[in-house]
């Protein structure tokens, strides 16, 4: 019996999210937001967050720094369920990092200070915690500066101990998308990117050509198409699910959300096409409220939003 449904390592950092800005910021000018929020943040932290409220049992690795950010990452990523007995504590005087992201009307702009983030190192991480699992997710591959040579030898390892993998790559910040990142896709049986990224990685604007290629490389491809829901392609058959329609505040965590909903499916077995339905529903549900896991802390809530949407109890 393994301790964990999926396992994570990566960073926790916080967002501060400031709303209602206008779109042209000129220098020294001081600009009003009409509201705000300051909520756990990272890629991976999000998504461990979610695929703990969704009821996954999750377990996951990062550096906390001795800080008041970091004890705030702690404190909301345990509320949810997610284990952190593997915790690192780096020896270094970075901090945790912070995203400010600020919201305009049609736009967004995101200034990030990554803090601890590049300092966890393949040396740091528990590979027997890791392992005890079905799954493995990685998200943010470009920021883990100090994990990702050591990515393909991570892979290995846990494909060695019997589990499935999942990436989402995230942006590359250089756009660069060297081959050394196309390298650990042969580890990979679910890949997550999002639809730029498909054509970015690709070196082709057009986006199905794009996705066709990339699906020749990779077991599962899900692509995430924001108002347009998302895809997936396996075997070279393809399939497809809207998006969800709802009232949203902000699209920040989205992507992470539906990660945490599609595999949350995907590990108990479920069809491709309910694990799709369930990844839209998970990430339209998380615009609902600010940030990438203010939603997923009201469970009644969410149990709500699922069961309206027919998913009774959600296969929890």
């Amino acid at each position: 019996m393994n301790r964990f449904d999926i396992t994570l390592a990566g960073e926790a950092n916080l967002d501060l999210l400031f709303y209602g800005l206008p779109d042209d910021l000129p220098a020294d000018r001081e600009f009003i937001a009409n509201s705000m929020a300051l909520t756990l943040g990272g890629s991976p932290a999000i998504t461990a967050h979610n695929l703990a409220a969704l009821g996954s049992r999750t377990g996951f690795i990062t550096a906390a720094s001795d800080d008041l950010f970091s004890s705030m990452c702690i404190r909301d990523l345990t509320e949810a369920g997610v284990d952190l007995s593997s915790v690192v504590r780096p020896n270094n005087v970075a901090n945790t990092g912070v995203s400010v992201l600020l919201q305009h009307r049609n736009s967004r702009r995101t200034l990030t200070y990554p803090g601890n983030t590049p300092n966890l190192r393949f040396e740091d991480l528990d590979l027997k915690y890791l392992a005890s699992s079905r799954h493995f997710h990685l998200s943010s591959y470009f920021l883990q500066e100090g994990l990702r040579k050591d990515v393909p030898r991570l892979f290995a390892h846990l494909k060695r101990k019997g589990l499935t993998i999942s990436v989402d790559p995230n942006d590359d910040p250089l756009g660069a998308w060297g081959d050394s990142f196309l390298e650990i896709l042969k580890h990979v049986d679910v890949f997550m990117p999002n639809e730029r990224e498909v054509c970015e990685m690709m070196r082709d604007s057009d986006a199905d050509r794009a996705i066709r290629r990339l699906a020749n490389i990779v077991p599962l491809l899900v692509v995430k198409r924001d108002v347009r829901g998302a895809l997936a392609v396996e075997d070279g058959r393809r399939y497809e699910s809207d998006a969800v329609p709802v009232d949203s505040m902000d699209a920040i965590g989205a992507g992470d959300s539906f990660n945490a909903g599609f595999l949350h499916g995907f590990i108990k077995g479920w069809p491709l096409d309910r694990c799709l339905r369930f990844g839209n529903l998970t990430g339209a549900y998380s615009t609902t409220a600010p940030g990438g896991i203010e939603a997923f802390r009201n469970r009644a809530r969410l149990d709500e939003f699922l069961s309206t949407h027919s998913l009774v109890d959600a296969g929890r």
